[in-house]
């Protein structure tokens, strides 16, 4: 069974994209290629259990499992050599992206406590829009009792829309609650 917003990408989004922007091929309209989500785990270099436990907690948000991330340089001054493990990401795509972008619209976002939408102003000129999340608390998924230490997380919505009017239009049609 296909994920819910891929259906609703097919039946609904894709025609309105066409209409709005007049495409002449299909190929043009833009779609979701890939979601990064990033966990920068600074304090992972004197706390090793922070670092398991942030895998496991961005395991069952994504449903997949993370790549340990480590550092690429050494910077004295905070204490951190060539190859430390300084975080964790996961890429998804496919139904395991469509199957995220749902629940993080849908649940997790109306979670965030005095939530009034999301900004317009976090795309990066290419189509692709970037969000910071404070907590992972905000998932149905993180068991509060669980919780040794409160930890935030970057998403990167990739997209192919190629301006960022587009990429708006293709995440609005898709559920993303952005400000008025």
């Amino acid at each position: 069974m296909a994920a819910r917003l891929k259906e609703i990408y097919k039946d609904q989004v894709f025609k309105s994209l066409m209409e709005r922007f007049k495409y002449k091929n299909v190929m043009e309209a833009p779609r979701l290629e890939k979601i990064t989500i990033n966990m920068g785990l600074g304090e992972a270099k004197d706390n090793a259990k922070l670092l398991e436990t942030a895998i496991e907690e961005l395991a069952l948000i994504s449903g997949q499992k993370p790549v340990v991330t480590k550092a690429k340089k050494s910077i004295s001054n905070f204490k951190v050599r060539q190859g430390m493990p300084v975080g964790a990401k996961v890429t998804l795509r496919g139904d395991n992206m469509y199957e995220f972008a749902d629940k993080f619209f849908n649940i997790a976002l109306p979670r965030v406590r005095d939530f009034k939408g999301v900004s317009r102003n976090a795309f990066d000129g290419r189509g692709n829009y970037s969000i910071g999340i404070k907590e992972q608390l905000i998932f149905p998924e993180i068991n509060f009792d669980k919780v040794d230490k409160i930890k935030g997380m970057n998403i990167v919505f990739t997209t192919t829309a190629k301006t960022d009017e587009e990429a708006q239009a293709l995440l609005e049609f898709l559920g993303m609650p952005f400000e008025k």
